[in-house]
Parts: C-alpha cells; structure tokens; sequence
C-alpha cells in the first residue's frame, strides 16, 4: 500500500476517537469506546473484599477480563466459553489491561475493595487492546466516584495516581504511522503498542518486526509518535470525564 493513509489522515494523526460513559444502567463504571470502527464496551464492576490472598492486608486489587464478540470481525469466530478455555491472545490482553490499570492506583487508598474491568470488542479494525485500556481508564474513574459517594471509599482517599492510555504505532513502507487500522496493521513492517501514564512515562512497550528489523532511531521515532499519541487521549478522556 501507499504511504496514503485510508481516510486520508495524517502519519500522525488518531482516528476519531469517541467516549460515550454511563453504556449500562447497572455498571458502576461503563463506557463505550471508538477508535475508528474498532468499538469496545468496558464496564467497570466495584465489589467490596479482595481475593483470599489479599484479605486483611488492607490493600485493594484491580483486575481486567477482556473478550472478543463471535462476530466482531469479518467472519465469526466461535465463543471461547463455548471451547471451553481461554485462547493464548485473550489471556495476555487480558493481563495487559490490567497491569495497565494497576499502574496508576494506589491500592492502599483503594482499601480492601476490587474492581474488575470488563472490555468487550463489539467491533474489530484494529488497536482492541489499545482501545480497551483508554476506555477502562474511564470507566475506572467513574466506578470510584461511585463508591466514594456510596462511602465505600473514603473522599480523603485519592485511590487514582493519574491517567492512563494506550495507543498503537507501526512502519509501513518504511514511515512510522499512529492508530493503525486493521488494513495498515496487516501490512505493517513492524507493529508496536505503547501505554502511557499522563506524565508521559510507560508502563509497557510491546514492539515485533514482523518484517524488515528496524534500528535505534526508528525505534525512537515510534515512541516519540506512542507518547504523542498517548498526550492526546489524555486530553480526549479528561474532557469525556469532565462531561456530566
């Protein structure tokens, strides 16, 4: 393919990125994140109690589960419950969602509470596991708003360090692009996926050539596009947050 993006974008540019809050009725926590047509509903649970193994250390513990829709690509894939295990690919993205958010909570301002992240990929064009962190980042601030108004957390307790986001980067005929698509992930030399605290530092670099190696200052230039990338959803949750 060209170095002519599809929608004409920019190397440097996000597809439209959309958060739509309060999905569910019942969640603590729920929103609805768009990447382009990737779109994938994270939905934050609150729990008083931790796991055993946690219990009476007064710490809190949040986690991630992450799924894929039978029909959230172009052809349907069968349900894993269904298999009746967990397939390699959801396991890691799964961990990764979670080390992502635990990243950026304090778990002894969280208490003996636990949050469960659930993101669902609704639809599939590339960047879910990006996309799932961005989106669960919100659904988290709002699940701990809802419990510090329901008195399960302490108003005094700030459990929430700062944000978090993630974005995917690649080479494609040798030129670093952002937020690829699934057309441009496909064809890409080298694809990498960045996740970025709100200062700018990461919390976890995942990067393969599937093609032609790439050097030090390609490599360079792909972080520098991550953090730009990362700044930039940022400021797009904040303002979704700040949105009643």
């Amino acid at each position: 393919m060209s170095n002519e993006r599809i929608g004409a974008r920019a190397t440097d540019s996000l597809r439209e990125v959309k958060f739509t809050r309060n999905w569910l009725n019942n969640a603590e926590g729920s929103v609805l994140v768009e990447f382009g047509n990737t779109r994938v509903l994270c939905v934050a649970s609150f729990t008083p109690g931790v796991p055993r193994w946690l219990t009476g250390k007064g710490k809190g513990w949040v986690t991630s589960e992450y799924a894929m829709l039978p029909r959230a690509t172009h052809s349907r894939s069968d349900r894993e419950s269904v298999k009746g295990k967990l397939g390699g690919r959801t396991q890691e993205i799964s961990r990764l969602v979670g080390r992502s958010l635990r990243a950026i909570v304090d778990m002894d301002a969280l208490g003996e509470n636990t949050i469960v992240i659930d993101c669902d990929v609704l639809q599939a064009d590339g960047g879910t596991r990006t996309a799932s962190i961005t989106g669960a980042y919100v659904a988290l601030v709002d699940a701990i708003n809802w419990a510090k108004a329901q008195g399960h957390i302490s108003p005094a307790k700030q459990p929430l360090i700062q944000g978090v986001s993630a974005i995917s980067v690649g080479i494609i005929n040798g030129t670093p692009m952002l937020d690829l698509c699934y057309e441009e992930d496909v064809t890409a030399d080298t694809d990498m996926n960045i996740v970025c605290t709100a200062d700018g530092n990461f919390v976890e670099v995942q990067g393969t050539a599937e093609g032609k190696p790439f050097d030090r200052n390609l490599l360079n230039s792909l972080l520098d596009l991550g953090t730009k990338g990362c700044a930039e959803l940022n400021k797009l949750q904040q303002s979704a947050l700040a949105t009643k």
